[in-house]
């Protein structure tokens, strides 16, 4: 498949909220914007250099977007513990506390958090899938 960009978007009405989860919380970066494109304002956040971000956005008359399941999640796969833990408690010291996994895997390495919106993030202490 010829893709040259992966991007994942969902709308929110707390974009300010939403942002500063994924930003000062994650550390993720802005890696693009606009405002009052057709009604919506919109934040791309990624690492610089990757061909993969995730984009928010919120419309001027509202952008309900309930979350999905308890068990809907994004996990960022984080090898250095010591470095998941940073991030967990800069999560923490913003007042976002911990959760309990649906599916209790995601317990035994990762933690989960909501983002403002509900939606679980779970910060999984193992490599991950490696290339193919």
């Amino acid at each position: 498949m010829p893709v040259v960009q992966f991007r994942v978007a969902r709308p929110t009405d707390q974009l300010d909220k939403v942002v500063e989860f994924y930003t000062k919380g994650l550390g993720l970066k802005v890696i693009g914007s606009f405002n009052e494109h057709d009604g919506y304002d919109g934040v791309m956040l990624g690492l610089p250099g990757f061909a993969y971000h995730l984009e928010f956005t919120q419309h001027k008359d509202g952008s309900p977007c309930p979350a999905p399941t308890e068990d809907n999640l994004l996990v960022f796969y984080i090898p250095d513990k010591g470095a998941r833990d940073r991030i967990a408690g800069n999560l923490e010291e913003m007042g976002h506390l911990p959760v309990e996994p649906e599916n209790p895997y995601w317990g035994r390495s990762g933690i989960t958090f909501e983002d403002p919106d509900g939606w679980r993030v779970v910060l999984q202490n193992t490599a991950g899938i490696g290339p193919n």
